[in-house]
């Protein structure tokens, strides 16, 4: 538990200048942390240090900037997920055949416009040593169907929010290797919503929801090496094991499932993958350079909704698979003013498709990107960029069981999920 409850709302303050949204990204790892290095797809990664969101991709790059340099900026994420029911159905105690669940498609489950903000702050305390603070929101998930939903059971509602607050330090060791890394105060707050089904069809709906908050901690490091033209960087970012504290509550039952109605107290862990990055940058001529990047996320930790009250408990099974990313990139200075780049990524989703749900539609997902830089002037640059996100379409086949035997219900969710995204997004780089 942290000390001094006093310095985590100060610090939770902080971290609301970067409030997790949805994002169409694998599972619901973010990956829009830099305005910048969303124009090249996130190809320079851990080995560009050429800006002060380096802090989160890789600390260690800090060396590469000089003085003290800021980075505020934000992305507009205008994304689209829709459901098509299948044939979803569910059973009736006692009664042999399965009957229809109907109802709307949902609507689009995400807000029109949604905006994500970063701030990153680096300084060069002298030849050798550098500090710099991250603020920023690298997991967030919000999907909000509408009320009528044939999907209801499965989910109605999702709220996943995580602050992330990295205060990091580099050490340059020689001229060609600096090593960083940074500690991880991580607040995550969870809400989820579902209906629940009667033992009768004709009778509304019942209605679950839970919520639950936690803080930990977590750590970064890294490596970078320059031989001039070219640089390499390896990053690594802990796992974050929360154990969140709140409440579930259960409400609209009727008949013999009456009894089950309440608030109760809940637990629910919930770990968050590992990270590994490695980078490559080359200047192939003075004014043009190419980026690569991959990345492997340790997404099996991640196996399912566990949550527990005094009484029971129930468990969601998703059972994520490791995922990677891979991104390519480059850059071409125009002039001594204007900076032109572009990229691509793969980004394969870490969802398994025996238990795919409407609470994280996720698919595999191609992005195409570009942007540019305006140096306004030695000590203010303008960042621009613009992003779309292919996102490949999925079956969802999701059977959830309710109540205990002789009233178990079982809910199948049958849906076909397609989704896309489009990013706007700008930062001021301001060096001084």
């Amino acid at each position: 538990m942290l000390p001094d409850r006093r310095l985590l709302t100060f610090l939770l303050a902080t971290a609301a200048l970067a409030a997790p949204v949805p994002a169409l990204a694998g599972g619901f790892y973010l990956q829009e942390q830099s305005p910048k290095e969303t124009g090249r797809a996130l190809s320079g990664g851990a080995a560009a240090g050429d800006d002060p969101s380096t802090i989160y991709f890789n600390p260690a790059a800090m060396t590469q900037l000089s003085g003290i340099q800021t980075s505020i900026g934000g992305i507009a994420l205008l994304a689209e997920a829709r459901q098509t029911n299948r044939g979803s159905s569910r059973t009736i105690p006692g009664v042999a055949t399965r009957v229809p669940v109907t109802g709307n498609d949902g609507g689009n489950a995400f807000e029109k416009v949604i905006p994500i903000p970063s701030f990153y702050a680096s300084a060069q305390v002298n030849d050798r040593l550098w500090l710099g603070l991250g603020v920023n929101a690298p997991f967030g998930l919000k999907l909000e169907y509408d009320d009528g939903f044939f999907g209801r059971y499965d989910s109605l509602y999702t709220d996943l929010k995580t602050y992330n607050i990295q205060p990091s330090a580099a050490y340059k060791l020689s001229d060609s290797l600096s090593v960083g890394g940074g500690v991880d105060v991580q607040y995550v707050k969870v809400t989820l919503t579902n209906a629940l089904p009667q033992l009768s069809p004709l009778l509304a709906d019942g209605h679950a929801s839970v919520e639950g908050d936690d803080w930990s901690v977590g750590w970064n490091a890294g490596l970078f090496y320059t031989l001039g033209d070219t640089n390499f960087g390896v990053h690594y970012r802990s796992r974050m094991k929360h154990g969140l504290q709140g409440e579930q509550v259960i409400s609209g039952l009727l008949g013999p499932l009456a009894g089950a109605n309440g608030t109760f107290a809940a637990t629910a862990p919930l770990t968050l993958p590992d990270i590994v990055t490695v980078s490559m940058t080359h200047k192939l001529t003075p004014q043009l350079r190419a980026m690569l990047t991959a990345r492997w996320y340790n997404w099996s930790v991640f196996k399912s909704i566990t949550i527990n009250t005094a009484t029971s408990s129930s468990v969601k099974e998703l059972d994520y698979r490791d995922s990677f990313s891979v991104s390519a990139g480059g850059e071409y200075d125009v002039n001594d003013r204007l900076t032109l780049r572009a990229g691509t990524m793969f980004d394969r989703t870490p969802t398994n498709p025996q238990h795919l749900t409407t609470r994280v539609p996720d698919g595999d997902r191609v992005w195409l990107t570009g942007g540019a830089t305006w140096n306004l002037s030695d000590a203010f640059a303008l960042n621009m960029s613009y992003a779309h996100t292919f996102v490949a379409k999925a079956n969802i086949i999701r059977p959830d069981s309710y109540f205990p035997a002789p009233a178990t219900v079982t809910a199948t969710t049958l849906s076909q999920t397609s989704g896309n995204a489009d990013q706007i997004a700008a930062s001021l780089t301001m060096r001084f």
